[in-house]
């Protein structure tokens, strides 16, 4: 079951004509791809929902949201995470900007996360046809972001949480999650009632493949943040999404044209969990 709905992953990445940079950049967004797995019953879903919120959802919360009115069996669900790389073309511009993203990460920000949409929805259908009931959280009618206590905004599923549970990565010091092809990333997910053998996860601590949490040092992603919102402390949600509404949106639809996402990343890139994993014991 794992290989043959990853294998459906890559192939639509592989043949879709969505997986664009768009129009002015005909490339391919995403080229490779990581697939995880995990239980619907794994109780760390139920720790995320405790830590943000009771309005996060666990995996039968979604599942149940989107078949309302059929018998959902929680112990066979499982969820189906995905990582998508940044193209090495994509980094290397990313790479020399200091204030403003590069064109091709706009892009890539846009058109490359709504063709993350379209393989969450043709994993869905794929699924559908098999007569497996499934959702993609991220794309669902009832998905919006609310404000934890602890947290501040949060939106009630995390593509990334959901990849560490399912053994793809852990944070870092920016939040962001670094996985086997680094932190220049997307991901995306999809719950369903079908059981699946979970993916190992290699790791027992959630910034374990971090630097400064496992040794103490790096601090890369820090100066790599023109909003300095990232710290010691971790990351300060509050000026990145400030610096991103402001100077990156005003940037990005002057310099390439009015999109629907604006993303800076650049704390993704120029840093040693780029494109791996930087702690020896696991890279």
């Amino acid at each position: 079951m794992q290989e043959w709905i990853s294998r459906q992953i890559n192939e639509f990445i592989q043949t879709s004509p969505h997986n664009s940079l768009g129009d002015q950049i005909p490339e391919k967004a995403w080229n490779q791809v990581l697939t995880g797995f995990s239980s619907g019953t794994d109780p760390l879903y139920q720790v995320i929902k405790q830590d943000i919120g009771d309005f996060y959802w666990t995996p039968y919360q979604a599942l149940k949201l989107a078949f309302p009115e059929v018998d959902i069996k929680k112990e066979k669900i499982s969820v189906i995470s995905w990582i998508l790389a940044q193209s090495d073309k994509t980094k290397e511009d990313q790479r020399k900007e200091t204030k403003y993203p590069a064109k091709r990460w706009t892009m890539a920000r846009n058109f490359g996360e709504t063709f993350n949409e379209r393989l969450r929805a043709h994993i869905v259908d794929f699924l559908s046809e098999k007569g497996i009931k499934a959702v993609a959280p991220h794309i669902s009618p009832d998905f919006s972001r609310q404000e934890s206590k602890k947290y501040g905004y949060a939106s009630n599923w995390s593509e990334r949480h959901t990849a560490f549970i399912s053994g793809l990565g852990t944070f870092g010091l920016s939040d962001g999650l670094i996985t086997p092809l680094g932190k220049a990333i997307r991901c995306g997910s999809v719950v369903a009632e079908v059981e699946i053998e979970p993916t190992l996860r290699p790791y027992e601590h959630h910034n374990a493949y971090c630097l400064f949490h496992d040794m103490g040092k790096c601090r890369k992603c820090a100066d790599r943040c023109p909003a300095g919102a990232i710290s010691e402390s971790g990351h300060d949600k509050v000026r990145c999404k400030k610096y991103l509404r402001t100077v990156v949106a005003e940037y990005a639809t002057a310099a390439y044209g009015k999109f629907s996402y604006h993303g800076c990343g650049l704390c993704q890139v120029k840093v040693p969990c780029e494109s791996r994993i930087p702690v020896k014991k696991f890279g």
